[in-house]
């Protein structure tokens, strides 16, 4: 009989939504993520609550708003006591491992404050998302003048160097850089590198290295002794946009569609918007010569990627794991690859701050809904009380602000479903900050999107944006300031206000439990507000006459 035992949660770093074959895209081919859409349901309009690495992360590991568990940038630490995917699962008797990236940055203070040692087992659960370890690599193994990037053994370096990998940092003189025509090294981080292919074998590349440790722990017996959530967490399509041979020529500049920019949107742009534009990568990706070397390369690094993920559903195929394994398959972001004139994400046009998602559901009440797509608005959120669910469980909704998706698989339209999804941006730690003089508080946007309008609030004295997605769906025309338009504004800034001011921070007592205290102390002895005997009843007026 078909169940879920397990769980395989797969998530790509800077995968754009529509960059799948699947997803309409007319010549990138995904055959292996069509084919997990087959067997399952595409989400088509997923968002994520932050449109940046580390705080869209976090969000998806507790299942909770930026605004609540306050990681809000990349390496902004996770404060202990956050309750995680692997505290929720770990009651439910499913164990919670991590192959890959993170971006976790442990709360080193208050860990050391509550006496909780790096080394013990709870200690590193805290410093780890919650997940125990099976591969932890974030892939950011830059360097420069002052240092790495990341201070932290590089457990694919080593790997890497016992290849036969020459160099103190194979994964920048290799796995991300080329040689050059005339022989000379040709790095990665150099936008006018990427059509050569990288200087590295693709079966030692991080896709392949990745794939193959996922396959090692799928035959470990040891893992499989109890249920598991594995999150397979890749590092591409994430720059340096460079790939090994032979996925470097299988796109080129007659693949890149033309950029979703207006000349427009450079007349008079919202200051936080003129900043990004303005900034080297904005600048960078407004030149079409960066386009047309840049998105082949990410292309086959999608095109990579979803190779690998045929070896995992062919494994998974044919040990049988298909009958009890659901399979989530995600991003953390986008990639504006120039839109809008844009690089990165970031911002909240639509190729930075949605995703693609597509879920599979091995049991039967989810055979309806195989190959079909929803069009609801879901949120990042939601997959933590998916798996919660998924599990076995109910769904701590003091604790856990999303909502299961497992009615949309298995054929159900929700109660009062969202009719709104929100994601917030906190800019305080850029340059872009310091260009437009806001303090650290003043420097964050908040999305709000209803399905057609998508308000961005600003903070710091700045307007706010508005876009209309039903006229205007590639989010051209900025509506922040339009009278016609202060009504939908109001609205959807009152929804926002309301969001604000949700008891999110209340974490240790439920609903239920609140409800059932309700008068409850006058059965324990205390009386305020009584006059004389006639104010109470029997049971309560015994103790008094004792």
């Amino acid at each position: 009989m078909r169940r879920i035992r397990n769980i395989l949660f797969i998530m790509y770093d800077q995968l754009r939504h529509d960059f799948l074959s699947c997803a309409g895209h007319p010549t990138m081919r995904t055959p292996n993520m069509d084919r997990l859409a087959e067997m399952g349901v595409r989400f088509s309009r997923a968002y994520v609550q932050s449109p940046v690495c580390g705080a869209s992360r976090m969000s998806f590991y507790t299942g909770r708003y930026v605004h609540s568990h306050g990681a809000a940038w990349n390496n902004f630490p996770l404060k202990v006591g956050e309750i995680t995917l692997g505290d929720h699962l770990r009651r439910l008797g499913m164990d919670s491992w991590l192959i890959g990236k993170t971006h976790m940055q442990a709360d080193a203070e208050g860990m050391a404050r509550l006496g909780l040692a790096p080394d013990s087992v709870i200690g590193a659960r805290v410093s780890e998302c919650g997940f125990d370890i099976w591969e932890r690599d974030d892939g950011l193994w830059a360097e420069g003048p002052d240092g790495f990037y990341d201070t932290r053994r590089s457990p694919y370096n080593e790997w890497l160097k016992a290849r036969g990998y020459p160099g103190p940092n194979p994964w920048l003189s290799h796995a991300n850089a080329a040689i050059g025509p005339d022989g000379s090294p040709a790095s990665g981080w150099l936008m006018k590198n990427a059509r050569l292919p990288a200087n590295i074998n693709e079966e030692d590349s991080e896709t392949a290295w990745l794939t193959t440790s996922a396959l090692d722990f799928l035959n470990d017996p040891q893992t499989d002794a109890r249920p598991w959530l594995c999150h397979l967490s890749y590092i591409k399509p994430h720059w340096p946009y460079i790939v090994p041979a032979p996925y470097n020529d299988l796109y080129g500049p007659q693949d890149v569609l033309p950029a979703a920019r207006h000349e427009r949107e450079r007349d008079n742009p919202h200051p936080v918007y003129r900043a990004y534009m303005e900034n080297p990568i904005g600048r960078a990706f407004s030149r079409d010569e960066v386009r047309r070397a840049v998105i082949p390369a990410y292309m086959g690094l999608i095109a990579q990627c979803d190779d690998h993920l045929g070896r995992l559903l062919d494994h998974l195929q044919e040990t049988g794991r298909m009958e009890d394994t659901m399979i989530v398959l995600t991003s953390d972001h986008g990639d504006y690859l120039g839109d809008h004139w844009l690089g990165e994400k970031d911002l909240f046009h639509d190729p930075s701050v949605r995703v693609p998602l597509i879920v599979y559901d091995p049991t039967a009440q989810a055979d309806a809904t195989r190959g079909t797509v929803c069009d609801a608005l879901v949120e990042a959120i939601d997959l933590a009380a998916t798996f919660i669910e998924a599990a076995g469980g109910q769904v701590p909704d003091h604790v856990i602000e999303g909502r299961s998706l497992l009615p949309f698989l298995h054929g159900a339209v929700p109660d009062s479903w969202r009719d709104v999804v929100i994601s917030e941006y906190d800019y305080s730690a850029t340059p872009m900050a310091d260009r437009l003089d806001l303090a650290p508080k003043q420097a964050r946007l908040f999305m709000i999107f209803d399905g057609r309008y998508k308000l961005i609030h600003a903070e710091g004295g700045l307007p706010p944006m508005l876009f209309d997605t039903e006229t205007d769906p590639q989010e051209f025309i900025d509506l922040g300031t339009s009278p016609a338009h202060a009504d939908i504004r109001a609205r959807l800034g009152a929804r926002l206000a309301d969001w604000a001011r949700r008891p999110a921070q209340r974490t240790t007592v439920t609903d239920t439990q609140l409800i059932a205290r309700r008068g409850k102390s006058r059965r324990k002895g205390i009386l305020l507000g009584v006059w004389d005997e006639n104010d109470l009843d029997a049971a309560q007026l015994g103790p008094l006459q004792r």
